[in-house]
């Protein structure tokens, strides 16, 4: 692939699994993609590189994975401006050894997606190839090694899996006319997350055939391997502190998670 920046070639094989170390786990790679505008924050700087606490946004989702023991290696989906930026400030800077791979992400979240996908498949060891693959926002930075190892489970138990939680409002849903047409049952419908996580042979297989589709409403990775797979996706509880930053306020909000934490 063009527009690749390999960081460092990780040893094949499978490591042992920390939690028992008599049995052995399959590779966990993670794709966090940080390519989009942020257009909704404003400001002319995009939102994963806003500052939390003194440091870039992106590196604390980065630092999750990191000092995650389940987390093998970490493809960052970044613009190809900000690549070597990425390297020089957040990679080396900060010593964030699992960041495999920098790669250039599209106009669309499920292009970016799609390219990490692609460096695992032509680029990493067979043991990445028959392992699980975390989908990670890169503007979620409270992801916690108790969501890591949830959505884990449940992807060697399932397939596939998105981290997810019960709304705590009513939902409506809307006509073409903004009338409300129909009251969902709320215990019924869950807010999504990310890490979205799958076997990453499921996941691969499945964009390939949406790419190949040629639609473009694909707005998640759990809809595609819903659309064209037969496997169901499960739901597994996040937390309501793994929030999007997407706006302001949600910065605000951010840094009042990060001070309580600290």
């Amino acid at each position: 692939m063009e527009n690749v920046d390999k960081l460092r070639r990780y040893p094949a094989g499978i490591p042992l699994c920390p939690e028992n170390m008599g049995e052995l786990r399959k590779r966990c790679t993670a794709i966090v993609v940080a390519a989009g505008q942020g257009k909704r924050m404003g400001g002319s700087v995009q939102k994963q590189y806003l500052e939390l606490k003194g440091k870039p946004i992106i590196y604390h989702t980065l630092a999750a994975f990191q000092n995650s023991s389940l987390i093998d290696s970490i493809i960052l989906v970044t613009g190809s401006e900000q690549m070597a930026w990425c390297r020089d400030e957040l990679v080396h800077k900060y010593n964030l050894s699992k960041v495999d791979t920098i790669t250039t992400g599209g106009t669309e979240r499920y292009v970016s997606v799609w390219n990490g996908l692609q460096v695992i498949e032509e680029d990493m060891t067979q043991a990445d190839r028959e392992g699980i693959v975390f989908i990670h926002d890169g503007v979620r930075p409270f992801v916690d090694d108790e969501i890591i190892a949830r959505t884990l489970k449940a992807a060697e138990t399932y397939g596939a899996c998105v981290a997810a939680m019960p709304v705590k409002e009513t939902i409506k849903l809307a006509d073409e006319n903004n009338f409300v047409s129909s009251t969902p049952q709320r215990n019924r419908v869950w807010g999504i997350q990310t890490p979205q996580v799958f076997d990453f042979q499921l996941l691969y297989r499945a964009y390939q055939t949406a790419m190949e589709s040629g639609r473009t409403d694909m707005t998640d990775d759990a809809m595609i391997v819903e659309n064209f797979t037969d496997v169901k996706v499960k739901l597994i509880e996040g937390s309501y502190e793994n929030i999007k930053i997407t706006t302001p306020e949600d910065l605000e909000i951010a840094e009042a998670f990060l001070q309580r934490h600290s």
